[in-house]
Protein backbone atom coordinates (compact mmCIF):
# COMPACT_ATOMS: atom_id res chain seq x y z
CA UNK A 1 0.00 0.00 0.00
CA UNK A 2 1.37 3.25 -1.02
CA UNK A 3 1.06 6.62 1.63
CA UNK A 4 -1.65 7.80 -1.43
CA UNK A 5 -3.52 4.50 -0.66
CA UNK A 6 -4.15 5.52 2.84
CA UNK A 7 -7.27 6.64 4.17
CA UNK A 8 -5.93 9.71 6.77
CA UNK A 9 -8.59 11.19 8.80
CA UNK A 10 -7.04 14.63 10.31
CA UNK A 11 -8.16 16.13 13.62
CA UNK A 12 -6.92 19.67 14.84
CA UNK A 13 -7.56 20.09 18.06
CA UNK A 14 -5.34 23.47 18.22
CA UNK A 15 -7.69 26.19 17.20
CA UNK A 16 -9.78 24.49 20.37
CA UNK A 17 -7.68 24.87 22.76
CA UNK A 18 -7.03 28.03 21.66
CA UNK A 19 -10.79 29.43 22.64
CA UNK A 20 -10.06 27.24 26.14
CA UNK A 21 -12.18 24.68 24.74
CA UNK A 22 -12.58 20.81 25.89
CA UNK A 23 -11.72 18.74 22.62
CA UNK A 24 -11.77 15.32 24.41
CA UNK A 25 -15.05 14.55 23.11
CA UNK A 26 -14.51 15.59 19.90
CA UNK A 27 -11.51 13.44 19.41
CA UNK A 28 -13.51 10.25 21.15
CA UNK A 29 -16.19 11.39 18.87
CA UNK A 30 -14.34 11.48 15.46
CA UNK A 31 -12.59 8.13 16.98
CA UNK A 32 -15.96 6.11 17.49
CA UNK A 33 -16.13 7.02 13.56
CA UNK A 34 -12.93 4.96 12.38
CA UNK A 35 -12.57 1.77 10.30
CA UNK A 36 -10.10 -0.12 11.41
CA UNK A 37 -7.90 0.53 7.72
CA UNK A 38 -8.19 4.41 8.53
CA UNK A 39 -5.30 6.33 9.68
CA UNK A 40 -6.27 8.68 12.40
CA UNK A 41 -3.47 11.99 12.42
CA UNK A 42 -3.91 14.22 15.47
CA UNK A 43 -2.73 17.91 15.73
CA UNK A 44 -2.51 19.35 18.98
CA UNK A 45 -0.12 21.99 20.60
CA UNK A 46 1.76 19.04 22.98
CA UNK A 47 1.93 15.47 23.01
CA UNK A 48 -1.29 14.39 24.35
CA UNK A 49 0.35 10.96 26.59
CA UNK A 50 -3.14 10.50 28.30
CA UNK A 51 -4.43 10.15 25.37
CA UNK A 52 -1.95 7.12 24.03
CA UNK A 53 -2.90 5.09 27.10
CA UNK A 54 -6.53 5.38 26.40
CA UNK A 55 -6.55 4.70 22.15
CA UNK A 56 -4.12 1.65 23.03
CA UNK A 57 -7.04 0.46 25.08
CA UNK A 58 -8.95 0.44 22.19
CA UNK A 59 -5.96 -1.13 20.04
CA UNK A 60 -4.22 1.94 18.27
CA UNK A 61 -0.43 2.26 18.37
CA UNK A 62 0.89 5.33 18.19
CA UNK A 63 3.70 7.75 16.96
CA UNK A 64 4.10 11.03 17.87
CA UNK A 65 6.31 14.06 15.79
CA UNK A 66 7.41 17.35 17.93
CA UNK A 67 7.46 19.99 14.57
CA UNK A 68 7.42 22.78 15.92
CA UNK A 69 7.30 24.11 20.00
CA UNK A 70 3.26 24.29 20.05
CA UNK A 71 2.90 21.68 17.12
CA UNK A 72 2.61 18.21 17.87
CA UNK A 73 1.39 15.33 15.43
CA UNK A 74 0.48 12.32 16.56
CA UNK A 75 -0.76 9.19 14.03
CA UNK A 76 -2.62 6.46 15.07
CA UNK A 77 -2.87 2.95 13.39
CA UNK A 78 -5.19 0.76 14.70
CA UNK A 79 -3.61 -3.27 15.60
CA UNK A 80 -5.85 -4.89 12.54
CA UNK A 81 -4.54 -1.98 10.14
CA UNK A 82 -1.69 -4.49 9.05
CA UNK A 83 -0.01 -2.29 5.95
CA UNK A 84 -1.09 1.14 6.95
CA UNK A 85 1.46 1.78 9.39
CA UNK A 86 4.53 1.81 6.97
CA UNK A 87 2.78 3.78 4.37
CA UNK A 88 1.73 6.33 6.98
CA UNK A 89 5.02 6.96 8.21
CA UNK A 90 5.86 8.09 5.20
CA UNK A 91 2.85 10.60 4.82
CA UNK A 92 3.67 12.17 7.88
CA UNK A 93 7.22 12.05 7.60
CA UNK A 94 6.91 13.89 4.25
CA UNK A 95 6.02 16.88 6.72
CA UNK A 96 8.59 17.26 8.60
CA UNK A 97 11.28 14.50 10.13
CA UNK A 98 11.75 16.20 13.82
CA UNK A 99 12.25 14.74 17.14
CA UNK A 100 9.73 11.69 15.87
CA UNK A 101 8.85 9.21 19.26
CA UNK A 102 7.18 6.40 19.16
CA UNK A 103 4.72 5.39 21.75
CA UNK A 104 6.28 2.71 24.31
CA UNK A 105 4.99 0.71 26.73
CA UNK A 106 7.31 1.79 29.47
CA UNK A 107 6.03 5.48 28.10
CA UNK A 108 2.06 4.22 28.45
CA UNK A 109 2.43 2.68 32.09
CA UNK A 110 4.39 5.69 33.51
CA UNK A 111 2.17 6.96 36.41
CA UNK A 112 1.17 10.63 35.40
CA UNK A 113 -1.40 10.42 38.12
CA UNK A 114 -1.42 12.14 41.77
CA UNK A 115 -0.22 11.02 45.30
CA UNK A 116 -3.77 9.48 45.81
CA UNK A 117 -3.05 7.42 43.84
CA UNK A 118 -2.17 3.96 45.37
CA UNK A 119 -2.21 0.16 44.39
CA UNK A 120 -3.03 -2.43 47.26
CA UNK A 121 -3.48 -5.79 47.61
CA UNK A 122 -7.00 -7.28 49.17
CA UNK A 123 -6.31 -9.57 52.05
CA UNK A 124 -8.70 -12.69 51.77
CA UNK A 125 -9.47 -16.05 52.97
CA UNK A 126 -10.03 -16.96 49.92
CA UNK A 127 -7.18 -17.18 46.68
CA UNK A 128 -5.69 -13.95 46.45
CA UNK A 129 -7.71 -11.47 44.69
CA UNK A 130 -6.44 -8.96 42.05
CA UNK A 131 -4.78 -5.69 42.92
CA UNK A 132 -6.60 -2.92 43.01
CA UNK A 133 -6.06 0.80 42.00
CA UNK A 134 -7.88 3.59 44.10
CA UNK A 135 -8.35 6.26 42.41
CA UNK A 136 -10.10 9.36 44.27
CA UNK A 137 -10.76 11.84 41.25
CA UNK A 138 -12.67 14.50 43.41
CA UNK A 139 -12.00 17.91 42.65
CA UNK A 140 -11.28 17.43 39.60
CA UNK A 141 -12.13 18.80 36.31
CA UNK A 142 -13.38 17.02 33.17
CA UNK A 143 -12.07 14.92 31.20
CA UNK A 144 -9.21 14.39 34.19
CA UNK A 145 -11.38 11.87 36.33
CA UNK A 146 -12.13 9.84 33.06
CA UNK A 147 -8.30 10.06 31.90
CA UNK A 148 -6.83 8.89 34.99
CA UNK A 149 -9.24 6.20 34.79
CA UNK A 150 -8.73 4.83 31.58
CA UNK A 151 -4.95 5.01 32.34
CA UNK A 152 -5.02 3.31 35.18
CA UNK A 153 -7.28 0.72 33.55
CA UNK A 154 -4.91 0.25 30.60
CA UNK A 155 -1.99 0.06 33.16
CA UNK A 156 -3.98 -3.25 34.21
CA UNK A 157 -4.66 -6.88 33.33
CA UNK A 158 -7.75 -8.31 32.60
CA UNK A 159 -9.39 -9.23 35.71
CA UNK A 160 -7.91 -6.76 37.94
CA UNK A 161 -9.90 -3.88 39.89
CA UNK A 162 -9.79 -0.62 39.71
CA UNK A 163 -11.53 1.81 42.36
CA UNK A 164 -12.66 5.42 41.65
CA UNK A 165 -14.49 8.33 43.96
CA UNK A 166 -15.94 10.85 41.85
CA UNK A 167 -17.83 13.70 42.18
CA UNK A 168 -21.06 12.72 40.54
CA UNK A 169 -21.62 9.07 38.33
CA UNK A 170 -18.80 9.29 35.40
CA UNK A 171 -21.81 9.03 32.64
CA UNK A 172 -19.46 9.29 29.78
CA UNK A 173 -16.79 6.91 31.64
CA UNK A 174 -19.66 4.39 32.07
CA UNK A 175 -20.19 4.99 27.94
CA UNK A 176 -16.73 3.80 27.39
CA UNK A 177 -16.82 1.57 29.97
CA UNK A 178 -19.37 -0.77 28.42
CA UNK A 179 -17.20 -0.52 25.07
CA UNK A 180 -14.37 -1.92 26.53
CA UNK A 181 -16.10 -4.53 28.02
CA UNK A 182 -15.57 -4.12 31.60
CA UNK A 183 -17.70 -4.88 34.46
CA UNK A 184 -18.47 -2.17 37.13
CA UNK A 185 -20.65 -1.44 39.64
CA UNK A 186 -21.66 2.47 40.78
CA UNK A 187 -22.34 3.46 44.58
CA UNK A 188 -23.81 6.22 44.90
CA UNK A 189 -22.92 8.48 48.19
CA UNK A 190 -25.10 10.45 50.83
CA UNK A 191 -22.72 13.44 49.95
CA UNK A 192 -23.69 12.89 46.32
CA UNK A 193 -20.42 11.70 45.50
CA UNK A 194 -20.01 8.33 43.40
CA UNK A 195 -17.61 5.27 43.96
CA UNK A 196 -17.41 3.14 40.87
CA UNK A 197 -15.88 -0.39 41.14
CA UNK A 198 -14.59 -1.45 37.23
CA UNK A 199 -13.03 -4.83 36.68
CA UNK A 200 -10.65 -5.02 33.29
CA UNK A 201 -12.07 -7.31 30.72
Amino acid sequence: MSPSDVHIVELDVRPHLSKKLEPFQLIMDTVRGLQHEDVFVLHAPFKPTPLLGILKLKGYSSTSERRSSDHWVTTFVHKKNKTGAAACSAVVLSGSEVNSEPDSDEESASCHGHPEEQTVAIENTEPPQSPTVILDNRGLEPPQPMIRTLAALERCKPGEIVLIHNDRVPVFLIEELNNLGCTYTVEDQTDGTAKVRIEKG
